[in-house]
């Protein structure tokens, strides 16, 4: 039986309607509903996800009256579920001329840079199903611009929360345009609540102008079935520094991607991951060479707890023409429990001579000798293991580059090892 589309073209246009959406954005909302079923599937090396449901669902509901346990905001953009962000800019970003709306408002007040950048470069619509999907169903966001030559002292701070109570697909988009040789810190948490198994599909596009720099770290606790997409277009000379947490509870299907199109365009990325209980988490970060004297590096570390899975891919493509070019990186997993499953893939593709490249991957256990030395000082096995745990995602934990995400996500870390550990051993 052909699968059926998500919604009607009738449901589509009466929320763009409602929205106040573009002419132009409606019509790219009914082109990718026509293309989706046509498209094929994202492909992930070792990664079957089709079976999670991740374009099921109803994106559009009509009355949307739930209402989200509200917390004193102490962050720049506060965006709860499908409801409009709340935006409290800094003195400085507002003094520089930083531009952050919620996404339906930026459609009218910017719609020229949207034209330019909304799903044509990072993530272009058509790219395949779950793209499509996301284009034709986008139900919230942001929308962020940093003008030219702005260089911010202090992060811009992002917390959104996925609503499940709903019953509503959380479709959310977040575009960043930073202006040339502008420099920004992006400090980003995304969370879900567990009240419903109702799946996301998250895109969050960055793009950087010429000389641009971006410090973008994030830490994810999403509990739902998701697919998380970081896409980023990098213009010559621009720089983009990943630091990511995937402290997930839910099956999460991450997509982050990183082009590095212009001549001197630089790209470190750098993410730790830990699996825990029954959950499925497949990474696949690509990073691609397309101008000359480019350099991308990924650094992947991941554990994993109880019956968990956990898929690393690395992917560093340099394609023809980009001579000078350098494509290194290191996929490292430790197993915690005879049932979990790990995997760790380096790939490269090398299609120009003038090049460096390299790779490293290994999936193992926890040191003994280490854990030996810990516990013959007093401390218990799962104590020493967490130390160990904490010793082995240092490398991206040093990276953050604020103290107060650094202690969340090191807070973050402890919870879920502290409950992996309770759970591999019930079971065990």
């Amino acid at each position: 039986m052909k699968k059926q589309p998500f919604t009607t073209a009738a449901d589509l246009k009466a929320f763009s309607q409602a929205h106040h959406e573009t002419a132009a954005m409606t019509a790219i909302r009914m082109t990718a509903l026509q293309q989706y079923l046509d498209l094929p599937l994202a492909e992930f090396p070792k990664i079957n996800y089709r079976r999670w449901l991740l374009d099921e669902g109803q994106p559009f509901v009509a009355n949307n009256t739930s209402v989200v346990a509200q917390q004193p905001i102490t962050v720049n953009v506060d965006q709860q579920g499908t409801k409009p962000a709340t935006i409290k800019l800094s003195a400085e970003a507002q003094a520089t001329g930083v531009v952050v709306l919620d996404f339906f408002t930026a459609q009218a007040q910017y719609p020229e840079l949207f034209a330019k950048y909304y799903m044509t470069l990072a993530l272009p619509k058509s790219a395949h199903q779950l793209a499509a999907y996301h284009a034709a169903s986008v139900n919230s966001g942001v929308f962020i611009y940093v003008p030219q030559n702005v260089k911010l002292t202090e992060p811009l701070t992002l917390n959104f929360q996925q609503d499940t109570t709903t019953g509503q697909t959380y479709v959310h988009h977040v575009l960043l345009v930073a202006g040339e040789d502008s420099d920004l810190t992006i400090l980003e948490s995304r969370q879900s609540d567990d009240e419903q198994v109702i799946s996301g599909n998250i895109v969050e596009e960055l793009i950087l102008e010429q000389g641009a720099h971006v410090h973008f770290t994030a830490i994810d606790r999403i509990q739902t079935v998701a697919y998380l997409a970081r896409r980023a277009y990098l213009m010559k000379n621009a720089r983009l520094d990943w630091a990511l947490g995937l402290m997930n509870d839910g099956d999460i299907l991450s997509d982050f991607n990183t082009d590095l199109v212009g001549e001197g365009s630089h790209t470190e990325f750098k993410a730790v991951a830990i699996a825990t209980g029954s959950q499925s988490q497949g990474v696949t970060t690509r990073i691609t060479n397309y101008g000359q004297h480019t350099e991308g590096n990924i650094l992947q570390h991941g554990v994993i707890l109880s019956d968990a899975t956990l898929i690393f891919n690395g992917i560093g493509h340099i394609v023809r023409g980009a001579r000078d070019s350098d494509a290194q990186q290191e996929n490292r997993v430790l197993m915690l429990s005879r049932t979990a499953r790990g995997d760790a893939n380096p790939i490269l593709l090398i299609d120009e001579n003038d090049v460096r490249a390299g790779h490293a991957a290994s999936v193992g256990r926890v040191d003994q000798s280490q854990m030996y030395y810990l516990m013959s000082r007093g401390l218990s096995k799962d104590v020493a293991e967490r130390l160990v745990i904490r010793g082995f995602l240092g490398s991206v934990l040093a990276e953050i580059p604020s103290a107060e995400a650094r202690d969340a996500l090191k807070r973050t870390i402890e919870r879920k090892l502290i409950d992996g550990q309770k759970h591999r051993d019930s079971a065990e």
